[in-house]
Protein backbone atom coordinates (compact mmCIF):
# COMPACT_ATOMS: atom_id res chain seq x y z
CA UNK A 1 0.00 0.00 0.00
CA UNK A 2 1.52 3.35 -1.28
CA UNK A 3 2.15 5.67 2.22
CA UNK A 4 0.68 9.02 2.39
CA UNK A 5 2.66 11.56 1.88
CA UNK A 6 4.68 13.30 4.80
CA UNK A 7 3.50 16.91 5.84
CA UNK A 8 5.60 19.58 4.17
CA UNK A 9 7.26 17.31 1.92
CA UNK A 10 7.29 19.85 -1.41
CA UNK A 11 7.98 22.27 0.98
CA UNK A 12 11.21 20.23 2.63
CA UNK A 13 12.29 19.28 -0.91
CA UNK A 14 12.37 22.24 -2.54
CA UNK A 15 14.54 24.10 0.01
CA UNK A 16 17.10 20.49 -0.19
CA UNK A 17 17.50 21.23 -3.74
CA UNK A 18 17.92 25.22 -3.28
CA UNK A 19 20.47 24.90 -0.99
CA UNK A 20 22.06 21.49 -2.54
CA UNK A 21 21.39 19.76 0.97
CA UNK A 22 20.85 16.02 0.81
CA UNK A 23 18.55 16.46 3.89
CA UNK A 24 17.90 18.90 6.99
CA UNK A 25 19.09 17.20 10.55
CA UNK A 26 17.60 20.02 13.39
CA UNK A 27 19.94 20.40 16.15
CA UNK A 28 19.39 24.24 16.77
CA UNK A 29 16.22 26.81 16.83
CA UNK A 30 17.66 30.33 15.95
CA UNK A 31 14.73 32.10 17.33
CA UNK A 32 13.95 35.73 16.58
CA UNK A 33 12.33 38.34 19.28
CA UNK A 34 9.61 41.34 18.53
CA UNK A 35 6.94 39.83 16.73
CA UNK A 36 8.37 35.76 17.12
CA UNK A 37 8.54 35.69 20.90
CA UNK A 38 6.99 39.11 21.94
CA UNK A 39 3.74 41.62 20.48
CA UNK A 40 6.15 43.80 20.53
CA UNK A 41 5.98 45.48 16.86
CA UNK A 42 2.62 47.62 17.34
CA UNK A 43 5.33 49.56 19.86
CA UNK A 44 8.24 49.52 18.00
CA UNK A 45 6.01 50.82 14.45
CA UNK A 46 4.30 53.42 17.09
CA UNK A 47 7.77 54.61 18.51
CA UNK A 48 9.89 54.85 15.03
CA UNK A 49 6.83 56.78 13.63
CA UNK A 50 6.74 59.18 16.22
CA UNK A 51 10.60 59.65 15.98
CA UNK A 52 10.84 59.71 12.37
CA UNK A 53 7.81 62.33 12.02
CA UNK A 54 9.09 64.73 14.12
CA UNK A 55 12.48 64.88 12.58
CA UNK A 56 10.38 65.43 9.20
CA UNK A 57 11.05 62.24 7.41
CA UNK A 58 8.28 61.18 5.36
CA UNK A 59 6.99 57.78 6.21
CA UNK A 60 4.39 55.64 7.63
CA UNK A 61 3.79 53.49 10.88
CA UNK A 62 2.97 50.22 8.67
CA UNK A 63 6.68 50.50 6.28
CA UNK A 64 8.12 49.74 9.76
CA UNK A 65 7.21 46.32 9.77
CA UNK A 66 9.56 45.82 6.91
CA UNK A 67 12.46 46.92 8.79
CA UNK A 68 12.10 45.06 11.71
CA UNK A 69 15.69 42.97 11.78
CA UNK A 70 17.41 45.58 11.09
CA UNK A 71 19.75 47.52 13.75
CA UNK A 72 18.38 50.59 15.25
CA UNK A 73 21.37 52.48 13.72
CA UNK A 74 20.55 50.69 10.10
CA UNK A 75 17.11 51.97 10.01
CA UNK A 76 18.18 55.50 11.00
CA UNK A 77 21.02 55.83 8.54
CA UNK A 78 18.26 54.01 5.48
CA UNK A 79 16.23 56.84 6.26
CA UNK A 80 18.43 59.42 6.23
CA UNK A 81 19.46 58.65 3.05
CA UNK A 82 16.18 58.51 1.72
CA UNK A 83 15.10 61.86 3.08
CA UNK A 84 17.95 63.85 3.17
CA UNK A 85 20.45 62.63 1.03
CA UNK A 86 23.08 61.92 3.58
CA UNK A 87 24.21 59.30 6.14
CA UNK A 88 23.21 60.01 9.58
CA UNK A 89 26.15 60.32 12.02
CA UNK A 90 27.02 58.25 14.83
CA UNK A 91 26.00 60.90 17.30
CA UNK A 92 22.95 61.28 15.49
CA UNK A 93 22.35 57.37 15.67
CA UNK A 94 23.21 56.99 19.16
CA UNK A 95 20.98 59.94 20.33
CA UNK A 96 17.87 59.38 18.41
CA UNK A 97 17.72 55.73 19.14
CA UNK A 98 18.01 56.71 22.55
CA UNK A 99 14.81 58.66 22.16
CA UNK A 100 13.23 55.93 20.10
CA UNK A 101 13.74 54.06 22.95
CA UNK A 102 12.44 56.63 25.52
CA UNK A 103 8.98 56.36 23.15
CA UNK A 104 9.02 52.54 23.45
CA UNK A 105 9.42 52.86 27.24
CA UNK A 106 6.13 55.12 27.23
CA UNK A 107 3.75 52.66 25.89
CA UNK A 108 2.18 49.56 27.33
CA UNK A 109 4.09 46.75 28.36
CA UNK A 110 4.29 44.10 25.53
CA UNK A 111 3.02 40.92 26.20
CA UNK A 112 4.07 37.48 25.22
CA UNK A 113 2.98 36.35 21.87
CA UNK A 114 0.49 33.73 21.82
CA UNK A 115 1.70 30.17 20.98
CA UNK A 116 5.26 31.32 21.48
CA UNK A 117 5.74 29.00 24.58
CA UNK A 118 3.96 26.06 22.97
CA UNK A 119 6.82 26.78 20.15
CA UNK A 120 9.84 26.66 22.87
CA UNK A 121 8.67 24.72 24.63
CA UNK A 122 8.48 21.82 21.43
CA UNK A 123 11.86 22.26 20.12
CA UNK A 124 13.08 21.60 24.40
CA UNK A 125 11.43 18.56 23.88
CA UNK A 126 12.52 17.27 21.26
CA UNK A 127 16.67 18.32 22.69
CA UNK A 128 17.04 21.04 19.93
CA UNK A 129 18.96 23.50 21.49
CA UNK A 130 17.65 27.28 21.40
CA UNK A 131 19.40 30.75 20.42
CA UNK A 132 17.67 34.11 20.37
CA UNK A 133 18.55 36.01 17.63
CA UNK A 134 17.35 39.57 17.72
CA UNK A 135 18.22 42.91 15.51
CA UNK A 136 17.36 44.97 18.80
CA UNK A 137 18.83 46.34 21.53
CA UNK A 138 15.79 46.97 23.67
CA UNK A 139 16.77 46.58 27.11
CA UNK A 140 13.53 46.47 28.38
CA UNK A 141 12.18 43.77 26.45
CA UNK A 142 15.25 41.88 26.53
CA UNK A 143 15.43 41.63 30.67
CA UNK A 144 11.90 39.90 30.27
CA UNK A 145 12.64 36.92 28.38
CA UNK A 146 13.78 34.42 31.41
CA UNK A 147 10.97 35.99 33.04
CA UNK A 148 8.27 35.37 30.21
CA UNK A 149 10.05 31.77 28.87
CA UNK A 150 11.79 30.44 31.90
CA UNK A 151 13.95 27.73 31.25
CA UNK A 152 13.86 28.55 27.48
CA UNK A 153 17.02 30.37 26.77
CA UNK A 154 20.33 30.20 28.36
CA UNK A 155 22.04 33.52 28.96
CA UNK A 156 25.20 32.18 26.98
CA UNK A 157 22.36 31.56 24.04
CA UNK A 158 21.89 35.26 22.77
CA UNK A 159 22.89 37.75 19.91
CA UNK A 160 21.64 41.06 19.93
CA UNK A 161 22.35 44.12 17.87
CA UNK A 162 25.85 44.76 20.40
CA UNK A 163 27.42 41.10 18.98
CA UNK A 164 26.79 41.89 14.85
CA UNK A 165 28.39 44.89 12.82
CA UNK A 166 25.47 43.78 10.26
CA UNK A 167 22.11 43.41 11.44
CA UNK A 168 19.30 41.22 8.93
CA UNK A 169 19.39 40.97 6.30
CA UNK A 170 22.86 40.10 6.12
CA UNK A 171 23.37 36.55 7.15
CA UNK A 172 25.89 37.24 10.19
CA UNK A 173 23.36 37.07 13.03
CA UNK A 174 22.60 33.48 12.33
CA UNK A 175 25.86 32.82 11.58
CA UNK A 176 26.95 33.87 14.66
CA UNK A 177 23.77 31.89 16.51
CA UNK A 178 25.45 28.78 14.58
CA UNK A 179 28.93 29.28 15.92
CA UNK A 180 27.13 29.95 19.37
CA UNK A 181 25.39 26.56 19.36
CA UNK A 182 27.79 24.80 16.90
CA UNK A 183 25.81 23.46 14.38
CA UNK A 184 25.92 23.94 10.77
CA UNK A 185 23.46 25.15 8.40
CA UNK A 186 21.54 22.27 7.70
CA UNK A 187 21.46 21.43 11.29
CA UNK A 188 19.82 25.26 12.22
CA UNK A 189 15.56 26.16 12.00
CA UNK A 190 15.16 29.78 11.79
CA UNK A 191 12.12 31.18 12.78
CA UNK A 192 11.26 34.68 12.14
CA UNK A 193 8.37 36.86 11.45
CA UNK A 194 9.72 39.51 8.58
CA UNK A 195 10.92 39.73 5.48
CA UNK A 196 14.67 40.75 6.62
CA UNK A 197 15.02 38.14 9.19
CA UNK A 198 13.61 35.27 6.21
CA UNK A 199 16.31 36.78 4.19
CA UNK A 200 19.25 36.80 6.44
CA UNK A 201 17.90 33.00 7.83
CA UNK A 202 18.12 31.37 4.07
CA UNK A 203 20.93 33.52 3.08
CA UNK A 204 22.81 31.57 6.35
CA UNK A 205 21.32 28.40 5.06
CA UNK A 206 19.06 27.46 7.58
CA UNK A 207 15.87 26.05 7.20
CA UNK A 208 13.49 29.09 7.53
CA UNK A 209 10.38 29.43 8.98
CA UNK A 210 7.88 32.34 8.37
CA UNK A 211 5.30 33.37 10.48
CA UNK A 212 2.83 35.69 9.53
CA UNK A 213 1.87 37.74 13.14
CA UNK A 214 1.79 40.71 11.79
CA UNK A 215 0.54 42.81 8.35
CA UNK A 216 3.31 41.13 6.00
CA UNK A 217 1.48 39.10 3.52
CA UNK A 218 2.97 35.97 3.59
CA UNK A 219 3.92 36.18 -0.23
CA UNK A 220 6.48 38.80 1.17
CA UNK A 221 7.94 35.91 3.33
CA UNK A 222 8.27 33.30 0.49
CA UNK A 223 9.43 35.64 -1.72
CA UNK A 224 12.22 36.48 1.17
CA UNK A 225 13.28 32.72 1.08
CA UNK A 226 10.61 31.47 3.63
CA UNK A 227 10.74 27.67 2.94
CA UNK A 228 8.09 27.22 5.01
CA UNK A 229 4.99 29.91 6.03
CA UNK A 230 2.31 30.08 8.96
CA UNK A 231 -0.20 32.32 9.65
CA UNK A 232 -0.06 32.35 13.50
CA UNK A 233 2.24 31.49 15.96
CA UNK A 234 -0.17 28.89 17.49
CA UNK A 235 -0.83 27.36 13.94
CA UNK A 236 3.11 27.10 13.95
CA UNK A 237 3.25 25.58 17.54
CA UNK A 238 1.03 23.36 17.04
CA UNK A 239 2.73 21.81 13.38
CA UNK A 240 5.82 21.95 15.13
CA UNK A 241 6.27 18.38 15.61
CA UNK A 242 4.94 17.13 12.39
CA UNK A 243 7.22 19.58 10.56
CA UNK A 244 10.23 18.27 12.91
CA UNK A 245 9.33 14.85 12.27
CA UNK A 246 9.01 15.52 7.96
CA UNK A 247 12.09 16.99 8.29
CA UNK A 248 14.27 14.07 9.99
CA UNK A 249 12.64 12.15 7.61
CA UNK A 250 12.57 13.25 4.01
CA UNK A 251 15.95 13.40 2.19
CA UNK A 252 16.94 14.85 -1.03
CA UNK A 253 15.51 11.57 -3.07
CA UNK A 254 12.59 10.98 -1.55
Amino acid sequence: MTQPPLPFAPEILRFLKRHHYERVTPRAALIDMDGTLYDSMKNHTRAWHRLMTELGVECTRDEFYLYEGRTGASTINALFQRQFGRDATDEEKTSLYQRKTEYFRELPPVLPMEGALDMLSVFREVGMQRVLVTGSGQQSVLDNISRDFPGMFDDDKRITARNVTHGKPHPEPFIKAMQLARVSPSQSIVVENAPLGVEAGDRAGAFTVGVTTGPIPREAMEEAGAAVVFSSMPEFAHMLPSLLLSLLTITSDY
